[in-house]
């Protein structure tokens, strides 16, 4: 979420607080892990509860850390003409050149993923588990944000064209809508990135490329609806808020096709190369001591049918995915 709950006054029917919402949030982490090497993926397996869990953890500190909100995201008009392909790509060279006032005000997402990278490199080289797990963990939340691009703009929550909404909409109303019909397989295998710094630049500009479909397909879907049929209108606390009807919801989805899904996929791809970077360039350590044992037998069985089950789209099918698991349990 970007600078802090982003619905100026639209209440939305879903998760108000995240970005990309809790369940997409969780379903990348969950599925990076799978797409790690065995070398890594028992470790992580055996811990995905918690970081499936804590992947929104970075969210949640905005209310009790002023500088964290920046970390989601970056304004990139506020940087000046073509700025995803002109800034500087390290830290120090950005501070130099803008302030680190600047970059509070404005964002500076991509240079935080690289901090949370050496963080996380540290760790894997400490082999202490609970470091490991919180900067992977957090990697994978920031690494997320920059495929939706809505955190690529000023125009963050559409406010700037009468659109004001569209980032809840966009990255957890439909999301919760839609999970059942996405494609949550992948081949990718975790690799090696000799240049992270470029890979996530590379990244907020695909998402920024985004941009004008996001605001386009709404104002689009928004010529079949009335105001009525557009929101609906609740009065909480004496006050009215609107939120998108499930109807429009699924109206602006169809526009957009599957680029939500590529992007949650996209995310996911994205955090297994950086854990496996961050692993290779701490030296490899081993992290399966105790974990290959006949004792262990039975979780590995388990992540033997997860991943048959990831292979072929059936996660949600055999009710694997952790983030749906409550909802399954209701059903």
């Amino acid at each position: 979420m970007k600078r802090g709950i982003a619905i100026s006054g639209l209440l939305l029917t879903v998760i108000l607080c995240s970005s990309w919402g809790f369940l997409a949030h969780r379903t990348i982490h969950q599925l990076a892990v799978y797409e790690l090497p065995p070398s890594m993926r028992y470790f992580f397996h055996r811990n995905m509860n918690e970081v499936v869990k804590r992947s929104v953890r970075a969210d949640e500190r905005r209310s009790e850390d002023k500088e964290e909100a920046p970390r989601h995201f970056i304004d990139l008009e506020l940087y000046g003409d073509s700025a995803a392909w002109k800034m500087p790509r390290t830290w120090a060279a950005a501070v130099k050149k803008y302030g680190k006032d600047s970059l509070s005000h404005a964002g500076y997402l991509p240079y935080h993923v690289i901090a949370i990278k050496e963080k996380l490199t540290a760790a894997f080289r400490s082999g202490n588990k609970d470091s490991i797990l919180f900067y992977a963990t957090d990697l994978g939340h920031y690494i997320s944000d920059a495929h939706v691009p809505l955190h690529t703009t000023e125009n963050y929550d559409g406010q700037l064209t009468g659109q004001k909404g569209l980032h809840s909409l966009w990255e957890s109303t439909i999301p919760e809508i839609d999970i059942r019909q996405y494609d949550l397989r992948s081949r990718h295998k975790a690799r090696y990135l000799k240049h992270p710094d470029r890979v996530i630049w590379s990244t907020i500009r695909q998402s920024h490329k985004l941009l004008q479909d996001v605001f386009a397909a709404e104002k689009a879907a928004t010529k079949a609806f009335t105001e009525k049929e557009k929101y609906r209108v609740q009065i909480r606390n004496g006050k009215e808020y609107k939120s998108y009807t499930a109807a429009f919801a699924k109206a602006y989805s169809a526009r957009l096709g599957n680029t939500i899904n590529k992007q949650l996929i996209r995310s996911a791809n994205l955090v297994a190369d950086f854990w496996y970077t961050s692993w290779v360039d701490a030296g490899c350590p081993n992290l399966n001591k105790g974990l290959l044992t006949p004792q262990r037998q039975q979780e590995r069985e388990e992540l033997r049918s997860e991943m048959e089950a990831f292979k072929k789209n059936k996660l949600i099918e055999k009710k694997l995915l952790i983030a749906r698991q409550a909802n399954d349990r209701e059903e």
